[in-house]
């Protein structure tokens, strides 16, 4: 799947909830769309000589949620050594991440995707795939790849439009 539904998710979590006190909206969703984007830094396997089925392949254990569940401990970790609230945006970060294999699962190719890595190495895909499956690498950007791109945006408007509306923070209270 292009990048465009993960960023989609990505945008609309750093709307809910609001970002930390401290953290600027644009860095926090900054963040979190590089989060949901993560795990397909594992493209980088097919130049390492890394076959698409290895543990460490495409889809493989950087799309699984114990990969999700590292990546949002690393960000609570340094959430509290920033001071900021550390098991909420650990929280948020786990997440974010595990919804990217989550979302993978629902296309209509590749080999599946090894959420239940380390303990599997077995591949899964939803009984329901209504995401066509994208071209990898320089294919994306030709014609059947844009267009994809362009499906996705649609189905994931929802979304899109949920991250970027103008924020409605509520009122702080002071205390009196």
């Amino acid at each position: 799947m292009p990048s465009v539904g993960h960023i989609a998710v990505g945008l609309a979590a750093a709307r809910f909830p609001y970002p930390p006190s401290g953290l600027r909206r644009a860095l926090w969703a900054a963040v979190l769309v590089f989060l949901s984007c993560l795990p397909d830094a594992d493209v980088i396997a097919f130049s390492l000589g890394i076959p698409y089925p290895a543990p460490f392949g495409h889809r493989g254990a950087f799309h699984s949620l114990a990969f999700a569940a590292v990546c949002g401990v690393a960000l609570g970790v340094l959430a509290a050594f920033a001071k900021l609230p550390a098991w909420r945006l650990g929280a948020i970060a786990g997440l974010v991440v595990a919804s990217h294999g989550l979302l993978d699962t629902l296309t209509d190719g590749g080999l599946g995707v090894a959420l239940l890595w380390p303990f599997s190495n077995e591949r899964y895909f939803a009984s329901w795939r209504p995401i066509p499956v994208a071209p990898i690498g320089a294919r994306l950007f030709a014609q059947r790849g844009l267009e994809l791109m362009l499906h996705e945006c649609l189905l994931f408007l929802p979304l899109f439009v949920a991250g970027v509306l103008p924020s409605r923070r509520p009122p702080s209270r002071k205390a009196g």
